[in-house]
């Protein structure tokens, strides 16, 4: 068993946010159908390079949109939209991320598809939210990064506003879409009732300032632009050593005091160094004498010395080295599955490890329009209308 078995989900979204949220949904059992426009389908079907294999597919489109099944449908279109009331009539969950206004000028807002399914949880995922003086701007990604004041804090501090280097506002923006439709579906077991849920990428950017909202809310010094470093923890960074870089993460006064016998460094009482306020008071300082004793070892000698004292210090992997740790295949972060167009499919997994009802992937990213019929057969077409659908 898995914990969304039974759960039908109708996905209308595309490029990242919505497609990651159901693409998880599915993983955690729900039968995800994904709706396509004709011709090009999700915009990110054509975002490469790279493209893979022998039906050139793009890896952008590959990451969010397992555990699918994908048919084309023309929601411009009459025949298109009455599809969608028909899916909608026996659906959980609808995810969209089109821009305000434009399901209810198709007559498939929630107003009307709630009419017909009452259980209807609708979410709706889209760059400002349904209100507010920003509702009707085209949202994207990097938009939210900046006005969300990610990219302000991010980068060296002499150096310009950068954004992170993953899109992060569509996938918080799509991680709290998961958990507003889980939200929901708990909701119904006590009402009945489905609801509207009004996710946008920049409300989920804000949930992300924790400490850096305090220092706005209560006037205390504010957050800048610092590199790897912590405004308020120190030593808590980036390092260089004798052949790279390591960052150390010193949180507490016990490692603070571990961290300088393992360094030979007798200076953990010292007054300047002695608490962390102290020593961010101090930190230029400080950077110096740690950055004197750090470059004169390799960081697998470091890692060794750090390991085995239980300092929090680790290596700045890139993304090929993570997945080449063996830590990787035995979290089994990397999932395989067959594949129609490329033979197998590769992708990350689910990161959350359930006892008793795990998640688990059960089928690669669909090809363009490849379970219309069996989706349009169980929603009452007769063979003839199936085949107007898919001669367009």
């Amino acid at each position: 068993m898995r914990p969304l078995d039974g759960v039908k989900v109708l996905d209308l979204s595309r490029i990242l946010a919505g497609p990651y949220c159901t693409q998880y949904l599915g993983e955690m059992g729900a039968d995800v159908v994904k709706v396509e426009p004709p011709g090009h389908g999700d915009d990110t079907r054509n975002w490469g390079p790279p493209f893979v294999g022998e039906t050139d597919e793009a890896v952008y489109y590959l990451a969010a949109n397992r555990n699918k099944r994908g048919i084309v449908l023309d929601l411009k279109s009459e025949r298109g939209q009455e599809a969608v009331r028909r899916l909608a009539a026996s659906a959980d969950v609808l995810v969209e991320n089109f821009r305000p206004g434009t399901l209810e000028k198709w007559g498939l807002g929630y107003e009307s598809l709630s009419a017909v399914n009452p259980r209807l949880i609708h979410l709706s995922i889209t760059g400002f939210g349904q209100t507010g003086p920003y509702r009707d701007r085209p949202g994207y990604d990097l938009v939210a990064q900046a006005m969300g004041g990610v990219m302000d804090l991010t980068g060296e501090a002499d150096g310009p506003p950068a954004k992170v280097g993953l899109p992060v506002a569509d996938l918080n923006a799509g991680t709290w879409g998961i958990i507003g439709v889980l939200m929901a579906l708990q909701a119904r077991h006590l009402t009945g009732r489905g609801q509207y849920l009004d996710v946008s990428l920049l409300d989920t950017q804000l949930a992300w300032h924790v400490y850096a909202a305090g220092a706005t809310f209560y006037d205390a010094p504010r957050p800048r632009r610092m590199g790897s470093a912590h405004p308020s923890i120190v030593p808590y960074q980036a390092y260089q050593v004798a052949d790279s870089w390591l960052i150390i993460a010193i949180g507490s006064e016990k490692l603070w005091r571990a961290f300088c016998g393992v360094l030979g460094l007798g200076i953990a009482e010292e007054p300047r160094f002695v608490t962390n306020a102290a020593r961010a008071a101090h930190r230029d300082e400080l950077n110096a004498m740690l950055s004197a004793v750090l470059v004169t070892k390799p960081a697998d000698e470091w890692m060794k010395i750090f390991d085995a004292a239980s300092i929090p210090a680790a290596p700045i992997n890139t993304v090929d080295d993570i997945y080449a740790d063996p830590w990787a295949a035995e979290r089994e972060q990397i999932v395989r599955l067959p594949h129609p167009g490329m033979g197998t499919y590769v992708g990350t997994g689910f990161p959350v490890k359930a006892s008793d009802t795990p998640a688990r992937p059960t089928s690669a990213p669909p090809l363009l329009g490849q379970h219309t019929a069996e989706v349009l057969a169980e929603a009452g077409y007769t063979a003839e209308e199936i085949a107007g659908f898919l001669e367009g």
